[in-house]
């Protein structure tokens, strides 16, 4: 398999992965602040998970994610491609700004672009 096509397949385990991310922080907003207090109120909580079609897309989608990690894994070094894990960080801070309409300091935008130059940086070493 050629660098590119290894980098592409990390990218697309990566998407994928965010994309679980979302839905689960959809689907755990629309069951309701966790509180687990009691056993009843865990048990809520897990039916809840299982009953929401989000969720189990999320968690369906991290599967997949982790499938085709194992694929791109196989065919490159660890090392080359673990620092592409940090692309999931701005990724997910960009869509939770735009998609989730969430605040995101300037703090954090700085600290998405730190990242992105160390995933770059990492990835030609």
């Amino acid at each position: 398999m050629s660098l590119t096509s290894s980098i592409l397949l990390i990218l697309l385990s990566i998407s994928i992965a965010v994309g679980g991310q979302l839905l689960l922080k959809v689907g755990i907003n629309r069951i309701g602040i966790v509180n687990f207090g009691s056993l009843d109120a865990f048990k809520q909580f897990f039916l809840g998970v299982i009953k929401s079609p989000l969720v189990m897309t999320g968690l369906f989608l991290y599967v997949i994610s982790a499938a085709i990690w194992m694929i791109a894994i196989s065919v490159v070094d660890l090392s080359f491609a673990y620092p592409f894990l940090g692309f999931t960080y701005v990724m997910v801070l960009v869509l939770s700004k735009f998609i989730l309409k969430e605040d995101v300091n300037p703090i954090r935008w700085i600290g998405t672009i730190i990242i992105t130059i160390g995933v770059i940086v990492l990835s030609r070493g």
